[in-house]
């Protein structure tokens, strides 16, 4: 099985010049910690919402601020065609729990997380990326 047969394709993505307050927001409203940066269809970064309380928020940002200057640039991606269980030892080995997914032509398609893999794996894998993920 592949990446692009469980990811999530329906994703909302922050924009560069979206505010820190507004990305805050559409987690909160969503019950997501997680947004994918992209300008069109270009991933830029990811945000988290650790990201906006930790580099944000506490380092004195406003609120008004844009969320370009908070994210982490150059993430780790999966590809849509990609085996499950490659991605779930990329996940276990960097210690990461969401990956956003990205087409032969590298544009932004979707995100998986380790909840969407585990779901469709073997439980052994899973757990062996969970431990992975998890550790100090």
């Amino acid at each position: 099985m592949k990446v692009r047969d469980l990811m999530s394709k329906d994703v909302q993505v922050a924009r560069p010049g979206d505010s820190l307050q507004d990305v805050a927001r559409r987690m909160q409203a969503g019950d997501f910690g997680f947004m994918p940066v992209a300008d069109g269809d270009t991933l830029i970064g990811t945000i988290t919402d650790r990201d906006v309380v930790v580099r944000a928020i506490a380092g004195g940002a406003a609120a008004t601020s844009p969320v370009v200057e908070f994210i982490t640039r150059d993430p780790h991606v999966a590809r849509a065609d990609d085996d499950l269980k490659t991605v779930l030892d990329t996940m276990s080995s960097r210690q990461i729990r969401r990956l956003p997914v990205l087409d032969k032509n590298d544009r932004l398609v979707g995100v998986v997380s380790l909840g969407d893999l585990s779901t469709r794996v073997k439980e052994k894998y899973a757990g062996e990326a969970l431990e992975g993920i998890s550790r100090a």
